[in-house]
């Protein structure tokens, strides 16, 4: 039996070594070559920016100064003025110029390649936030989108990070009841009212919900009216607390 699993894993390795000589991997975001797949090379490496600590512990909002040992909960100014219903939001990446390309092909271009390594990246972001998480789930798309997209990219990086993480995963936590006008040329309030309501937790896990601390999962945070909307869905159906994992975030000044 032994014998039988290590030719398996010899016979596994050379495949893959094969397979990179003829179709040597490329970097997700310029497609120079590369030593692994799902990795950057060096320059694109360079120009991203990691997001962390110091931060607003709520929202993940960047400090420039970190607030001095002893100083209890820093909140950034917007936080100040109204918590958002989610009790904590991390994010990998800003969106800016050197993310950007690789998100709109992960989430438009069929890029699903990417999820592996986008999800370890989430994974290492949401450090904090996965300790805390009995269940992991994503924003759901409603299924006339899915059917037109053929895949939420939201759960992809929700199923990694969960495997990554060894958490459980419930890609169908939610249920978004109404398709919603996109997003992308909305200010804030008219986002909050264009998916007011539009979620729903799915019957059938109720149960699975309740008392529990669910990370949900998204792709870009923008104004957080959608995530905000799936926390109060959440809460409403039962969950103990709810905090938000994307793998970037349009930081605005607050």
């Amino acid at each position: 039996m032994v014998e039988a699993v290590s030719r398996a894993a010899r016979a596994i390795a050379l495949s893959r070594f094969a397979l990179d000589a003829l179709l040597p991997p490329r970097c997700l975001v310029c497609g120079a070559t590369v030593g692994s797949a799902g990795a950057l090379c060096a320059g694109c490496w360079s120009r991203m920016t990691v997001l962390g600590p110091p931060c607003c512990s709520c929202c993940g909002f960047p400090f420039e100064y970190g607030q001095g040992d002893g100083a209890g909960e820093a909140l950034c100014g917007g936080c100040l003025r109204e918590r958002p219903p989610y009790a904590r939001a991390r994010a990998a990446l800003p969106y800016d110029d050197a993310s950007r390309g690789l998100i709109i092909a992960f989430k438009h271009a069929d890029r699903t390649d990417a999820a592996p390594a986008l999800g370890r990246w989430l994974a290492q972001a949401g450090t904090e936030l996965l300790q805390d998480a009995d269940l992991i789930a994503p924003v759901p798309l409603h299924r006339w989108r899915l059917f037109r997209r053929r895949y939420n990219q939201a759960a992809l990086l929700a199923s990694h990070v969960a495997h990554a993480a060894g958490k459980p995963h419930c890609a169908d936590l939610l249920t978004r009841k109404r398709a919603t006008p996109s997003q992308g040329r909305l200010g804030a309030t008219q986002r909050r009212e264009n998916v007011a309501g539009a979620f729903a937790v799915t019957p059938r896990h109720r149960p699975t919900l309740a008392g529990r601390h669910v990370l949900l999962i998204d792709d870009v945070l923008t104004t957080g009216a959608t995530a905000g909307a799936c926390a109060r869905t959440l809460l409403a159906g039962g969950a103990a607390a709810v905090d938000l994992l994307t793998l970037a975030w349009v930081v605005r000044p607050v």
